[in-house]
């Protein structure tokens, strides 16, 4: 079988991110299938227009993107993309399209591609587009919501199946299409990886090992809010400052974050800040965490997310904290692997943390309870599920 895999944003272990798509990716090639990678070298790590990386052939569109960028910006960027697509696209060979959304831009070329080469199509949404843009205000014109709307429609109507990260993800999607072509495949949880000693690199971060330590990793985009988890952290200076707060990643808010902690006098105090690390290094980093985090600005729309971050914590066998509802915040609450707090409220968020930290007993439950709750995401069985629909759509 040759699979034309589209994912704007494909990153591989020594890159910081969600490896989801390498893994797939990876897995199809292990059992003989030819995958060709269209991404763009949006963390202007490449430096090649074409590699070949653990069997897959990965075709490197030269576009670098961060969160910093304005939304029209990144709008031209998407369209740049969705023309090197179609390009590559109309001379490789392929009998089936997987396309990985966000954005749902990606669909353009995967439409035109099927129609072009009459092969079938399977389009994966990560996160729902476009009602996280429009709650969070990126597309106010009306013009640009209805037409986003429509590409959402006729999106799922050329697609031959669709695969959706989370229950939430699905009963939106169902709304607009059938029901029995939509099929979940959550996030991963990498429990081999994150929980083997021999697995760990080294890594130096600026915080004592003796405290307690709250861990962000991730995206510190407008979507995160991340200046909350400022405010959480100057609230607890008054209640237990021998807890510290690490924030690693990068993005919109980090200026805004850093000068804030600097304002409270947090600052390579009690809160840090690092880059990204790659994936290869997450375990390292996360081994280190007395409770990892995920955090989202208070909108409905978001609660239906798949945070990736949320995934990374269970498979360390961490309690895992999280400032929004929805069906993450459900297992939480439902198997007691981590906890919820309130999205508007510093100080509250500080007792319930520092309540959760001076309980070891609870925490080592939580713990437990994390690595139980992440075999329900375990990486290969998921992998399993994702290489058996593969053979569902292209052989019914």
């Amino acid at each position: 079988m040759k699979i034309l895999y589209i994912h704007q944003y494909f990153n591989t272990p020594n890159m910081p991110g969600s490896t989801r798509s390498y893994e797939f990716a990876k897995r199809l090639v292990e059992r003989g299938d030819t995958v060709h990678m269209v991404t763009s070298d949006w963390q202007n790590k490449s430096k090649k227009s074409y590699s070949l990386i653990d069997g897959i052939h990965v075709y490197w569109a030269p576009i670098t993107y961060n969160n910093k960028m304005s939304y029209f910006k990144r709008l031209f960027i998407f369209f740049g993309f969705i023309w090197y697509v179609f390009l590559l696209g109309r001379k490789l060979d392929y009998d089936l399209i997987i396309a990985s959304s966000t954005p749902l831009t990606v669909a353009i070329p995967s439409i035109l591609l099927k129609r072009l080469k009459g092969v079938k199509m399977i389009i994966e949404i990560r996160d729902l587009w476009p009602q996280l843009p429009i709650a969070i205000g990126a597309i106010k014109s009306k013009i640009f919501i209805s037409i986003a709307m429509f590409l959402e429609k006729i999106t799922y109507k050329n697609s031959d199946h669709i695969i959706c990260l989370s229950p939430g993800m699905k009963k939106e999607i169902s709304l607009i299409t059938s029901n029995d072509k939509i099929t979940i495949i959550t996030n991963l949880s990498d429990i081999s990886g994150f929980q083997k000693l021999e697995k760990r690199i080294e890594l130096k971060i600026p915080v004592s090992e003796k405290n307690p330590l709250i861990l962000y990793t991730g995206s510190f985009g407008r979507i995160n809010g991340l200046l909350y988890l400022v405010e959480i952290a100057q609230a607890m200076q008054k209640i237990n400052p021998k807890i510290y707060f690490l924030l690693a990643g990068n993005g919109y808010d980090k200026v805004k974050i850093i000068n804030r902690s600097k304002k409270y006098g947090l600052y390579n105090n009690t809160l840090f800040c690092i880059d990204y690390v790659s994936k290869d290094q997450m375990p390292s980093l996360l081994s280190k965490a007395t409770i990892t985090s995920s955090f989202f600005i208070d909108i409905p729309a978001m609660e239906n997310n798949s945070a990736n971050k949320f995934f990374d914590g269970l498979a360390a066998g961490k309690p895992v904290m999280i400032n929004y509802g929805g069906w993450q915040s459900d297992l939480l609450k439902n198997f007691g692997c981590g906890f919820t707090i309130p999205s508007d409220d510093a100080i509250s968020s500080a007792k319930i943390i520092n309540k959760m930290i001076i309980d070891k007993t609870n925490l080592n439950r939580m713990s437990k309870s994390s690595v139980v709750v992440a075999k329900k995401f375990d990486l290969e069985t998921n992998c399993k599920k994702f290489l058996s629909l593969v053979d569902t759509v292209l052989y019914s």
